[in-house]
């Protein structure tokens, strides 16, 4: 893998050079946009909209408006604004993760210590497995300033978890959600039963993207000059609107598949 950030993370007054790599990779078929007429492939330029020339990216540059002008900006400038966050990961407050709504969570990244930083990155991650605590932290990456959750990862690696901002966050008091719904107790504990005698440990490795295979079994059967039928799919609503009904069902249907 290749590095996309190096600097440090701020840990109190230690310092732990660092580099960051993505943890995600797309699973989605590479697929290009093409012309419906000859299928020839769509390109998207970068041009000059007073010339209409296209314009190569070393002569791309960064630009902010001011008073009808533009000032152009350069990496050096990003620096130069705030050094010490272009480059550290600077952790300001250690809190519990479950007090964090899945809401907030964003891009995850691998951190890897530098050689002279690998006592301290053992330490760190040892101390919040103890404590159970992660880091909060703020970084800058490409000239923008991030939010970020630092934890440990099952395998023993820290994690960055870039995060929202709280004004990045709609109201949910703008949803239209029930009032005063009252759930009747027999109701609660089938529906806790039904919970539990579908609960186990996670393991990702059972869920697959099948969507993926599936599109690509179309897509070899199209190559080979076959029709594909699309089946009907519609929403498919309860008989009954007695929800006790409908959970002794799930749990009966539970049942015959484990029998």
């Amino acid at each position: 893998m290749k590095p996309i950030w190096t600097g440090a993370i701020g840990f109190g007054l230690v310092n732990i050079p660092v580099k960051l790599y993505s943890a995600t990779q797309s699973s989605n078929l590479d697929l290009d946009m093409l012309d419906k007429k000859d299928h020839a492939n769509i390109k998207f330029l970068r041009v000059n909209e007073k010339t209409g020339k296209p314009v190569t990216w070393e002569n791309i540059v960064k630009g902010y408006k001011y008073h009808n002008d533009y000032v152009v900006l350069d990496d050096k400038d990003f620096e130069a604004a705030s050094a010490k966050k272009t480059k550290t990961i600077e952790i300001s407050d250690f809190v519990k993760e479950d007090e964090i709504s899945s809401i907030y969570y964003e891009t995850p990244y691998y951190i890897e210590p530098d050689k002279s930083g690998t006592r301290a990155y053992e330490l760190l991650l040892q101390a919040l497995k103890k404590t159970g605590k992660v880091g909060i932290a703020t970084f800058v990456m490409r000239s923008k300033e991030s939010l970020a959750v630092l934890r440990p990862d099952l395998q023993n690696v820290l994690v960055l978890n870039r995060i929202r901002f709280e004004e990045e966050i709609s109201d949910a008091k703008e949803l239209t959600l029930p009032e005063h719904t009252t759930v009747k107790p027999a109701e609660l504990q089938m529906a806790v039963s039904l919970i539990n005698q579908l609960s186990g440990k996670f393991d990702v490795s059972k869920y697959k993207d099948t969507y993926r295979e599936e599109l690509l079994k179309l897509i070899h059967a199209k190559a080979k000059g076959q029709k594909i039928k699309a089946p009907q799919m519609k929403v498919v609503h309860s008989k009954t609107k007695d929800l006790m009904s409908q959970l002794k069902a799930s749990l009966d249907v539970k049942r015959k598949k484990a029998s």
